[in-house]
C-alpha cells in the first residue's frame, strides 16, 4: 500500500523472520558464527538465548539455510510443548526417516541411532534445532541430554541447537540438569540493538526493500531517536515502530518520517510500556547470567 509511494519493492518491516533481511549486528554475528561452527565442528550442545522479540528465530532461519547449502541433515522443532514419544516421532520424520510403524521407544532409538552412525561412516552431519526451547519440559530436556550419548569415540553423532528466552538458561543451571549443562560446548545470547545499530539497521532494511540511495532519508534521525526512545532496541518493536510508521506517513502523504508520527504510533500501540517490561527483564536476565557470551 504504501510501498510506491516511498519508492519500495517489498515490505521492508515484515514482523515474519526473513533471511534476506538479516543484518550483522555483533552479538547476532557472533550467535550465527557460534551455531555454525558449532554444528559444523560437531561441538555437540549449542545453547542461544535472547529475551522476546530480539531475533532468536530469524537466527535460526539464517542457521536452516545454511545446513541445507552444506547438506547437513536437520530436524527442526518450533514447538516443543510435546511428550517424549512424539519428540521422537517428530526428529525421525523431519530427518526423513522411513515411514514404517515405530511400535515402541526403544524402537525409535536404534532406528535414530542407526541413521545416524550411517551418516558418520559418510563423515555427514545431522543436526537437532529446537526454537522456544524455554518450553521443553524437564523429561524432555532428560531425554534430549540422553541423545548425546550417541556418539563415536571421536564426535557426537547428533548435533543439538536449544534457542530459548532467558527461563532456558535457568533451567539449565538447575540442579536437575547439570549433566546436561556439563555437555555445552557453546553458549551465547542475544543482546537489544544499540543506538548506532539501530540506525543502520533501519536503513539496511529500507535499502535492501529497494530504496537504495534513498534509505537513509526516509526516517529522519529524530525519527529513529524515538524508534530508540520506545523500542528500547529489540527488533520486533523497531519492526512494529517501522511498519506502522510507514503506514501513518503514507496516510498523512508525508515522505519523510518524523518524531511525531513515530511517537502517534508508539502511543497507539502502547509501545513505551511494553518496552518497559521487556528491557526490565532482559536487564534481569544479564545480572542473573553475569556474562553474555561463554
Amino acid at each position: 500500500m504504501y510501498k510506491k509511494f516511498y519508492g519500495l519493492t517489498r515490505n521492508p518491516f515484515g514482523i515474519s523472520p526473513d533471511p534476506y533481511f538479516f543484518y550483522p549486528m555483533p552479538s547476532h554475528t557472533e550467535a550465527l558464527a557460534n551455531l555454525a561452527y558449532g554444528v559444523l565442528h560437531r561441538k555437540g550442545f549449542v545453547v542461544v538465548t535472547g529475551e522476546v522479540g530480539t531475533g532468536k528465530t530469524l537466527l535460526v532461519r539464517c542457521l536452516l539455510e545454511a545446513l541445507s547449502k552444506n547438506k547437513i541433515a536437520f530436524a527442526y522443532m518450533y514447538n516443543p510443548m510435546i511428550s517424549v514419544s512424539e519428540f521422537l516421532t517428530h526428529v525421525i520424520n523431519e530427518l526423513g526417516l522411513l515411514p514404517s510403524p515405530i511400535r515402541t521407544k526403544s524402537d525409535a532409538l536404534s532406528r535414530l541411532n542407526n541413521y545416524l552412525m550411517e551418516r558418520s561412516r559418510r563423515d555427514l552431519t545431522t543436526a537437532l534445532i529446537i526454537d522456544e526451547a524455554q518450553l521443553l519440559s524437564w523429561e524432555l530436556l532428560e531425554e534430549i541430554r540422553l541423545l548425546t550419548n550417541l556418539e563415536t569415540t571421536k564426535h557426537k553423532l547428533l548435533q543439538i541447537v536449544l534457542v530459548g528466552q532467558p527461563e532456558l538458561e535457568q533451567k539449565l543451571d538447575s540442579q536437575q540438569l547439570r549433566q546436561l549443562k556439563q555437555r555445552i560446548g557453546l553458549r551465547c545470547s542475544l543482546k537489544p540493538l544499540e543506538m548506532t545499530e539501530l540506525q543502520g539497521y533501519i536503513h539496511r532494511r529500507l535499502e535492501l526493500a529497494g530504496a537504495n540511495s534513498r534509505a537513509s532519508e526516509i526516517f529522519s534521525d529524530e525519527a529513529i531517536d524515538v524508534v530508540q526512545k520506545f523500542s528500547r532496541g529489540i527488533p520486533r518493536l523497531v519492526n512494529t515502530l517501522c511498519e506502522n510508521s510507514l503506514l501513518l506517513g503514507f496516510g498523512h502523504n508525508q515522505h519523510q518520517i518524523t518524531p511525531d508520527i513515530v511517537q502517534e504510533v508508539a502511543e497507539d500501540f502502547r509501545l513505551d510500556s511494553v518496552a518497559e517490561d521487556l528491557f526490565g527483564r532482559f536487564d534481569e536476565s544479564k545480572s542473573q547470567s553475569g556474562v553474555e557470551s561463554k
